[in-house]
């Protein structure tokens, strides 16, 4: 069920809100929990198995790596690596019980995501014919998976205490707003409001604005220039020019920002109506100056995910390893932790990348984004310029890493997108079939117009007008409410309506 669509936005928002306002307040959180697993269902049925199986592992793992880490016990073995040589293993219980519990959660996730890929790519790789029932993904297990993840290491970590309410841990890891796109949401971060929240006229107020915010986004603008995009990139590459994939490029890339922070926008005021605070996923991205502090701005909860529960450990772990300390004798301090930070970034950018999806155009979106960012820790390209020019050539450059690399994440194989790139630099010169105007109208110029007027801050505090003037308050209300008509109509009229993050 999309958020976009009239069946959620008049039929399933309007009785869940009813409900939850309405019953006690012990009854709240079953009024949620029942709400988000009907939501689910209602697309993926089938595979509302997988989640409830997810909740059970991460709780009983979480119950049992807290016992443990009580307990302080530790676990070993000795392995023989040959007549004279051995290697004594050991670890805390606990970590072993976290180990297996996101072992289980991963099996999971690599099954229903990625089987397919390495079934295929061994066939091609060997030229077997292994015959195998392609698997259909699961919606939102990316996202999920990671939740249950968080909890588990953050209980792990003793930085919250284990969850004994099985039907609060469900409510966490299912909570509709953001079950199927995220934001991902940390337990530790909302662990307090799923015990304690309060649901006030504020709060709703401002869930209902920034819901109809993140609608306009996605309908009226998305929507809009994620058809051109999609009628340039269903093209063969010999039949566009230089402009045409120019225009493809951008739009895609205005597309899949206001789809995603639209549907971010849409969670948070979600969230805000049934009384929790969930952290901003994009703080206009397009305006960074270098790819790691885009990285900062875009889809931030997930890059914070990978830099807390993936990154930082890493580099610990390698830091504190006996090799580091035998090379930073010989090569220095500061070459190994280059060296150090080089491979946790291959090894957290190429996970990200295939976090993704399963495919080799993610992956190389995915080493291609983490080589800027080594490039500019390594040259002090991410230090702000003091010059007005300085300044301008950083942002210049960082958009146009961006539109590359969005190429790359569209094209289904890096075939497509090497030559949709050389046609974009000239290089190749196809015979298109169709002009310029064949891809846009007037409707998808303003739209393209808009889109980036509105991809910086202008209008950023638009929301925030309750201590000024009844008459902005009034204005702002009236416009959300000629928003709100207009992306109703839209929908209304028009069958497309697609989601990009849904397959990830």
């Amino acid at each position: 069920m999309l958020f976009s669509s009239t069946v959620f936005l008049f039929l399933f928002l309007p009785i869940v809100c009813a409900l939850y306002l309405l019953v006690r307040k012990e009854l709240k959180d079953y009024v949620l929990l029942l709400a988000s697993i009907f939501f689910y269902a209602w697309g993926e049925p089938r595979y509302v198995a997988v989640m409830l199986l997810t909740i059970i592992i991460n709780y009983v793992g979480a119950l049992w790596v807290a016992n443990l880490n009580s307990k302080k016990k530790a676990w070993g073995f000795t392995l023989l690596l040959g007549e004279h040589t051995k290697l004594n293993c050991s670890c805390s219980a606990a970590k072993l019980a976290l180990f297996l519990t996101i072992l289980g959660d991963l099996i999971f996730l690599f099954y229903f995501k990625y089987f397919n890929f390495f079934v295929e790519n061994i066939n091609e790789l060997f030229g077997g014919h292994i015959d195998f029932i392609k698997v259909i993904m699961p919606i939102g297990i990316s996202f999920y998976t990671f939740q249950a993840i968080s909890y588990v290491v953050d209980v792990y970590r003793e930085e919250v205490e284990p969850q004994k309410n099985i039907y609060k841990l469900a409510l966490y890891i299912t909570l509709f707003p953001q079950l199927v796109a995220g934001p991902i949401v940390k337990y530790h971060d909302v662990a307090d409001q799923i015990e304690h929240r309060t649901v006030d006229f504020e709060k709703v107020a401002y869930g209902v604005k920034r819901f109809i915010v993140g609608l306009a986004k996605k309908v009226l603008l998305a929507n809009t220039l994620g058809a051109v995009a999609d009628k340039v990139f269903t093209q063969p590459i010999d039949q566009l020019d230089c402009m045409t994939t120019w225009l493809g490029a951008i739009c895609y890339t205005f597309q899949i920002y206001y789809d995603f922070s639209g549907y971010s926008d849409m969670a948070i005021g979600l969230g805000s109506i049934f009384g929790f605070k969930f952290l901003e996923n994009f703080t206009y991205p397009y305006i960074s100056k270098s790819i790691s502090e885009y990285w900062r701005r875009w889809h931030i909860s997930m890059g914070s995910w990978f830099r807390d529960y993936l990154f930082l450990p890493l580099q610990r772990a390698l830091s504190l390893s006996k090799t580091y300390s035998k090379l930073s004798h010989r090569l220095g301090r500061r070459k190994i932790n280059i060296l150090l930070t080089a491979i946790a970034l291959l090894v957290t950018w190429f996970l990200i990348g295939f976090w993704h999806g399963a495919g080799w155009s993610f992956v190389v979106y995915g080493l291609y984004n983490g080589f800027f960012i080594f490039l500019e820790i390594i040259t002090g390209w991410n230090r702000d310029r003091k010059s007005f020019a300085g300044r301008a050539m950083q942002h210049l450059y960082t958009l146009f890493v961006v539109v590359l690399g969005f190429v790359i994440f569209r094209s289904d194989t890096m075939d497509y997108a090497w030559h949709y790139l050389l046609t974009m630099f000239g290089a190749e010169r196809g015979e298109p079939i169709y002009h310029l105007i064949y891809y846009v109208d007037r409707i998808e110029i303003i739209a393209l117009i808009v889109g980036a007027i509105c991809s910086a801050p202008l209008c950023s505090k638009m929301l925030e007008v309750e201590g000024r003037s009844q008459l902005r308050i009034a204005a702002v209300n009236l416009w959300l409410l000629a928003l709100f008509i207009l992306s109703a109509a839209s929908i209304a009229a028009s069958t497309y309506n697609p989601f990009i993050y849904f397959r990830f």
